[in-house]
């Protein structure tokens, strides 16, 4: 049961059935109310979260509503069921809603999760301001897997408003999603429902991915999986999106606050949009790297991942692979130029040149915007000699990068 408050229904007659099934069986606590009384609600109940029932409303009454319940601190999940009209960014669609309590309860609860974690940042936090610098789903990518006639025209509707990987198979897809963290999958045509059952399977049974958003384009399969965002949406690509982007936008959220905690855990030494290190903390510690190399021997390198344009979606989609990529030993920042430098702990210009590909060729297979692929960013590499300092190091890495530019 809820502990954080009611579950506020809001509907323009009568409560949907999946509702009051909740209700019966002592789910959560439940206040039933009218279209007309929600504003006044969300100030006086406070719920925990809100199940919308939207047949029938017009959708300014709806974005106004979204609006009220967006303000709210900590976050507070919206879920529209069985949406017939686009939704507003904040709401949450649930489709199938009637007689599945079951799935409805899942999805209940991994928002609910959500606002937990959002509530144990800002506590956490002391008051500080803890916000994404934008729209969440700005800096989220998703994974596209298809090979059917629709998989251009859903790459260009996603990639309009966040990074997207493409895959060609469901082999090609599991490496994706074991390289790098994705915000959510839209699994599209060109499978046979055996093979689509079985990778939905794989994501419900790996506590990794069972939490992810994930979109189906098919409706050959019923929802019954462990999946509590698993939404089937048929359609037009651009429908296929915007079902999408709510859940996909949530997702990309919770990332943000885990980075957010990380962070606070960390005593502020994390920058929360990346994962990596702040620039101040970063200095500290290369300052420290070389002193210790000078001192005691060994390697030290130092690679350099630079962008065009320099800053953006493909800049902090590469920030985040490098911190969930790179070795414990290693540490990295986004410098003001919005390059990422990456110190490569105890380790010689050969490997350093391995590592520093391997990390490139992961963030060339997302395409920002534009439907295809970006171009890998430019990196040079340097190791640090006896005779050099961080200043020296950090001159020759520049000044490599710009030699190859030119």
């Amino acid at each position: 049961m809820s502990q954080q408050g009611p579950i506020l229904i809001v509907s323009s007659t009568q409560a949907p059935p999946v509702a009051k099934t909740l209700g019966d069986a002592g789910l959560f606590p439940l206040i039933d109310i009218r279209w007309a009384d929600a504003p006044r609600a969300i100030a006086q109940i406070q719920p925990a979260a809100i199940l919308a029932e939207i047949s029938g409303l017009s959708r300014q009454g709806l974005d106004s509503f979204a609006k009220q319940a967006a303000a709210a601190k900590p976050y507070l999940p919206l879920i529209a069921l069985d949406p017939g009209i686009e939704l507003p960014e904040n709401a949450v669609p649930f489709s199938q809603g009637s007689g599945q309590p079951e799935r409805l309860l899942a999805r209940l609860n991994a928002a609910l999760r959500v606002r937990t974690l959002h509530a144990t940042v800002l506590r956490r936090a002391g008051g500080a301001a803890v916000t994404p610098e934008g729209d969440p789903v700005r800096d989220a990518t998703v994974l596209l897997i298809g090979r059917g006639a629709s998989y251009p025209a859903l790459s260009v509707a996603l990639g309009e408003r966040m990074g997207v990987v493409g895959a060609l198979s469901i082999e090609a897809a599991a490496k994706h999603l074991n390289d790098r963290d994705v915000d959510g999958i839209v699994l599209g045509e060109g499978f046979t429902p055996r093979v689509m059952d079985a990778f939905l399977n794989v994501l419900s049974e790996d506590s990794r991915f069972r939490n992810l958003p994930v979109i189906l384009t098919s409706d050959a399969l019923a929802p019954t999986y462990d999946l509590p965002n698993l939404e089937i949406v048929a359609g037009e690509p651009l429908r296929i999106a915007a079902n999408a982007l709510p859940l996909i936008r949530q997702h990309a959220f919770e990332a943000y606050l885990s980075r957010a905690l990380r962070s606070i855990e960390k005593g502020g030494l994390l920058d929360p949009q990346t994962g990596l290190l702040t620039r101040a903390a970063f200095s500290r510690d290369f300052a420290a790297a070389v002193e210790q190399t000078l001192s005691h021997g060994g390697g030290l390198s130092i690679a350099r991942f630079a962008f065009d344009p320099p800053r953006g979606r493909a800049q902090r989609d590469g920030a985040r692979i490098m911190s969930r990529l790179m070795r414990k030993m290693d540490f990295g920042a986004v410098h003001e130029d919005g390059s990422i430098v990456v110190v490569f702990a105890e380790t010689d210009l050969r490997i350093a040149h391995s590592i520093a590909r391997r990390l490139s060729s992961v963030m060339r297979h997302t395409s920002h915007g534009k439907g295809k692929p970006q171009s890998a960013p430019a990196v040079t590499v340097a190791t640090m000699q006896p005779s050099d300092s961080v200043r020296s190091l950090l001159a020759r890495l520049y000044e490599d990068g710009q030699r190859e530019a030119s």
